[in-house]
């Protein structure tokens, strides 16, 4: 009885897979689909689009922060006063170090998302050591 129940799923499985599988099978794989035909006739109203506001200045919302760096629970990760230090210059990084005492200048990043999981990102433009 349980070998009829089996064997009957497994039908189902596969011919459910098949018509998963077929149900594009009229169209060549790759290649692109057809654009749709333009009308001929005008809109009465256009949609409104929305401009992109323009990117924030260099240096708006630069803020600098002194303290000393201490290491993250993740490894490679630093913070300094609860901020996520996030430097992508090899000069710059060289100088941060867990224990050194810093003075950072940058911007934070609230909505960055990072592999840390603690601290507000904040991006490093310049680092000097106290």
């Amino acid at each position: 009885m349980t070998i009829r129940r089996f064997s009957l799923s497994a039908v189902l499985l596969v011919a459910l897979s098949v018509a998963g599988c077929a149900n594009g099978a009229g169209e060549s794989a790759g290649a692109p689909a057809a654009a749709p035909a333009a009308s001929s006739v005008a809109p009465s109203s256009a949609v409104p689009t929305e401009e992109s506001s323009p990117a924030k200045p260099a240096g708006t919302g630069s803020k600098t922060l002194s303290g000393t760096i201490i290491a993250g629970v993740e490894p490679g990760c630093l913070l300094l006063d609860d901020h996520l230090l996030l430097i992508e210059d090899p000069t710059l990084k060289a100088a941060a170090k867990a224990g050194a005492s810093v003075t950072v200048t940058g911007r934070a990043e609230e909505g960055m998302m990072t592999t840390c999981q603690q601290g507000t990102p904040f991006v490093v433009t310049a680092i000097r050591a106290n």
